[in-house]
Order: structure tokens, then C-alpha cells, then sequence
């Protein structure tokens, strides 16, 4: 084990609280957990039932990183989980759910939301963002982005630097990046127009709101 702690365990009223670190890798704090559970806080963890609620800071993760959190927590019988939460400012856009979060997300990870995502941040080349909604990275896109997971075509996908390496709207792909990359690839945003996609400047995007062409009540 490291002398840095990525995860802190606190006793509190409704039962205990798991403080995760919001920095370290998402590998560095499943072994963690498992150490801590298997070993230095065994004791601490056996007998009668204990309500647990799991605090994971800026961290964003997708449902099926917090499952693997819940299982590692599980294998401990007298745990309950009742909550894994990130610190997230929810705003809402048009009565839509916006979430915004502040990191960089590396390669190999993928995160998944169900509404509007305010990215603060990169996305990395092998980094991906799944979203239903519409995705905003305020930082450079070099991974992958999915906005409208659920079918929807009314969304953009927008980068203060756009240079993915695969875009998606709905179940339409983009073209060979190369084809449509400009030379000033800043402030520029995909949408979906006539069962294509398409790139323009964020400037484009008011008119483009205001012709109905892109998604309503923003």
C-alpha cells in the first residue's frame, strides 16, 4: 500500500461514510477498497448491518464502474449500500437535466450520463462520453463522443477544440474525420441535419436554434 489514502472510512450517524479519492486511477481505488476491506478495517466491518453511503468527490463514473464498487462493498455481508454520489452541479436546460462536472477523462474510460453533460475538461484519445442528451466539452475532444444514446437527433455535440476520433448522433456516425476537419477546429459543434451529421461554428448555433433545425427550448 501507498502512504497516500485514496479512500477514508468515517463513522457517522446513518451508519459509514466512504470518502473515495477524485484524482488517483479508477485501478488504484478498487485495490484500495478491497485492501481496506479485507484487511486493515475487517473488524471494523463485521457484525450487525450497516448502512453505507459512498462519496466519490469529481469523480464521474458509469453505472457499470459503480457496480463494481457495489460488488467489492457487498462481498462484506453486513454492508448496505444506500447511496454512490458524485459532487455534481445539476442545472437544467429547457427543463432538461444538465450535469457539469470538472476532469479529464483518460483513456480506457468511459462515462455515461442520462440528461445534458457540461464536460469542464479533455477527453482523451481512447477517452469516450455517452450521453442522452447534448454533450459539451469546455476543453479539447480528442476521444469519442455519443450524444442521443437513446435516439435522439434533437442534440449537438460541442468541444472548445474539436479533434475527435469518432463522433456519434443517435445511430449516425460522422464522416471520416478528415473530411469535414478544419484547419481552426475551435468552438465547433456536430449536429444532426436530414439523417447526417454536420460541423459548424458555435457562432452558427443561435440561427441554427432559431430555425428549428437544432433541438427546441434551449
Amino acid at each position: 500500500m501507498t502512504e497516500k489514502q485514496y479512500i477514508v472510512i468515517k463513522g457517522v450517524k446513518e451508519g459509514l461514510l466512504f470518502l473515495l479519492d477524485d484524482e488517483c486511477s479508477y485501478s488504484e481505488l478498487l485495490h484500495e477498497l478491497e485492501y481496506k476491506l479485507q484487511k486493515t478495517h475487517s473488524q471494523l466491518l463485521s457484525g450487525p448491518l450497516i448502512h453505507v453511503n459512498v462519496k466519490l468527490g469529481k469523480r464521474l463514473l458509469s453505472e457499470q464502474e459503480k457496480e463494481h464498487i457495489r460488488a467489492i462493498i457487498r462481498k462484506q455481508g453486513n454492508l448496505i449500500i444506500q447511496s454512490i454520489d458524485s459532487d455534481l452541479d445539476e442545472m437544467t436546460t429547457g427543463g432538461r437535466k444538465l450535469q457539469v462536472v470538472s476532469m479529464i477523462v483518460r483513456s480506457g474510460q468511459t462515462i455515461d450520463f442520462d440528461g445534458d453533460l457540461m464536460l469542464l475538461g479533455d477527453v482523451n484519445p481512447g477517452g469516450s462520453i455517452i450521453c442522452t442528451g447534448n454533450i459539451y466539452v469546455m476543453g479539447a475532444l480528442r476521444g469519442a463522443a455519443h450524444a442521443g444514446s437513446n435516439g435522439r437527433t434533437d442534440v449537438i455535440i460541442a468541444a472548445s477544440l474539436m479533434r475527435p476520433t469518432q463522433l456519434k448522433i443517435a445511430d449516425v456516425f460522422s464522416k471520416r474525420l478528415d473530411e469535414w476537419a478544419t484547419a481552426d477546429a475551435a468552438m465547433e459543434f456536430a449536429y444532426w441535419s436530414d439523417g447526417e451529421m454536420k460541423i459548424d461554428k458555435m457562432t452558427q448555433l443561435f440561427r441554427m436554434q432559431q430555425q428549428s433545425i437544432l433541438f427546441r427550448g434551449v
